[in-house]
């Protein structure tokens, strides 16, 4: 028996690709055209939101003769968050020489001396170098504990090692280690502990992931980028021909 023309179609051949309706592929290019524009869309307000405040809370500061919105037909967004950034930078390399760290030590001698400010200076100042010092290692690690009873785990970030007085008071039998529990969906709000070292499980896992896993309550888990990009383009493909069918018959030559 002959062999089939290449040019002629088999009418016994399956197809071998399904097609989508018209509504299922309005759905599917819906929701990817969500996926795609609604983390832009809320990642663009929050930015135009804190150069709005920012702007809000630098400009009343500087004379209007000085700003460019006092002779253009329109406001510059931004003027704020630039002046901000010139300003802080400005004075940082001010602090680095001797005159800047002697007015800056004198400053800090005259907060010392008051009495209710003193104490709020000095918890915010230490704040802020744990949290922006390049060589701070707090949250920088995440863990699992056993929290609220046993058996169950809790994702922790670890912060500093216990101070020579918490250890002494805790016991020298074990290294105790600050761990911050933070709350589901919101990340910012949590318990604050110690503990010791051995019972806190270490993740090889990012801050940003722990926290994503915490806002989502274990909806969005920490997965390779490569496999994410790789997830989104066979999305991206069923959106346009639907799945892919593989026939499961072997062809006999007659």
């Amino acid at each position: 028996m002959s062999e089939p023309s290449p040019l002629i179609p088999d009418p016994e051949a399956p197809a071998t690709r399904k097609r989508v309706s018209v509504r299922g592929r309005l759905r599917n290019y819906f929701f990817t055209g969500v996926i795609v524009a609604g983390p832009l869309a809320i990642t663009i307000y929050i930015t135009w939101w804190c150069i709005s405040l920012i702007d809000g809370w630098v400009k009343p500061l500087v004379p209007s003769a000085y700003l460019p919105d006092h002779y253009l037909p329109f406001s510059v967004p931004g003027l704020g968050l630039v002046i901000a950034f010139v300003a802080l930078t400005t004075l940082g390399a001010l602090t680095a020489n001797l005159v800047g760290r002697s007015v800056v030590e004198f400053g800090e001698v005259l907060l010392a001396r008051t009495p209710v400010i003193s104490g709020l200076y000095r918890g915010l100042r230490q704040v802020f170098e744990t949290l922006f010092s390049t060589s701070g290692t707090s949250f920088r690690t995440v863990g699992l504990v056993e929290f609220p009873v046993k058996g169950t785990w809790s994702i922790v970030f670890l912060s500093a090692p216990a101070g020579p007085d918490v250890q002494a008071a805790l016991g020298p039998q074990h290294d105790h280690v600050g761990v911050f529990l933070p709350c589901a969906p919101n990340p910012t709000t949590g318990f604050f502990f110690y503990l010791p070292r051995a019972e806190v499980i270490e993740l090889p896992i990012s801050v940003d992931d722990a926290a994503k896993l915490v806002m989502s309550a274990g909806v969005i888990q920490p997965e390779d980028p490569q496999s994410r990009l790789q997830a989104m383009a066979a999305g991206l493909r069923v959106a346009q021909v639907g799945p892919i069918e593989v026939p499961a018959r072997d062809r006999q030559d007659a």
